[in-house]
């Protein structure tokens, strides 16, 4: 399926790795031009070198998204934005009452406020052309809630509001505003957790993995851990001008987890 990409300008934040870097890749297969994001300049440059083996057309900006000079130095970098992908999140699993002020107000500005301040400053862009797509990538946490990600669930909950609320400004036009809420997602992080705990348990990734699903996961119907190559593949269709009658929307990509018929 020919997804009308070709040409287009997408940037992704936090995209050096997981689900971000996967869904460059598919971008690129599709034509479009990208502008990758990590928090140091090595790791962009790793990713870049990586993902011109799909295309040249990749480029990539350092940036810290906890510090809001960071964001306006990026901003005066980047050239004018197609498809806006915020993706960039930060987590610290923890204990509610061991989770300091500082530790919710760093995964508020890197969670919520990059997207808020990357989207108020490309979306007039877009609305004055009357075409653009905004996609805001959550969590399953968002509703899960898991105890020791009170504040990092509670991040991808605001997402929820401000990408309804910015969907509410594109009334009758070409610009489109969704998020997409992935469920447990087997990145390099999550990978990486397994390993630790099959060695810890002297279990396998595979029995590890199924462990989750039976005592922690439990409402997942999909029973195992998606691909970043599944969700990517999700943004960016909902980034196409296939889904223009897409709006507004919390796409689950999450197997099932969060439960519920809407």
């Amino acid at each position: 399926m020919d997804l009308q990409l070709n040409g287009k300008i997408v940037f992704i934040s936090g995209s050096t790795a997981g689900i971000g870097y996967s869904t460059a890749e598919v971008f690129l297969r599709e034509g479009a031009t990208v502008y990758i994001n990590g928090r140091s300049t090595s790791s962009v440059d790793k990713a870049i070198e990586r993902l011109k083996e799909i295309s040249s057309e990749v480029h990539g900006i350092a940036t810290d998204f906890s510090d809001k000079e960071s964001v306006v130095e990026l901003i005066d970098q980047l050239p004018e934005i197609d498809i806006l992908i915020n993706n960039v999140g930060i987590y610290i699993s923890q204990p509610f009452f061991e989770t300091s002020d500082e530790d919710w107000q760093r995964q508020y500005e890197v969670n919520v406020m990059s997207g808020v301040r990357l989207s108020r400053y490309f979306m007039e862009g877009m609305l004055k052309k009357n075409w653009g797509r905004i996609l805001f990538i959550s969590s399953e946490c968002a509703s899960l809630v898991p105890s020791d990600l009170i504040a990092y669930s509670t991040t991808k909950a605001a997402i929820l509001a401000v990408s309804r609320g910015l969907a509410q400004l594109t009334k009758g036009t070409g610009v489109t505003v969704n998020t997409v809420i992935p469920g447990s997602t087997m990145t390099e992080g999550a990978d990486q957790f397994l390993t630790d705990l099959a060695r810890k348990k002297n279990k396998t990734n595979a029995e590890v993995e199924a462990d989750f699903f039976k005592e922690v996961r439990t409402s997942s119907l999909l029973q195992r851990f998606a691909t970043v190559e599944e969700i990517a593949n999700s943004i960016v269709y909902f980034s196409s001008p296939l889904a223009a009658a897409t709006n507004g929307a919390a796409i689950k990509c999450d197997g099932g987890s969060m439960g519920g018929i809407v």
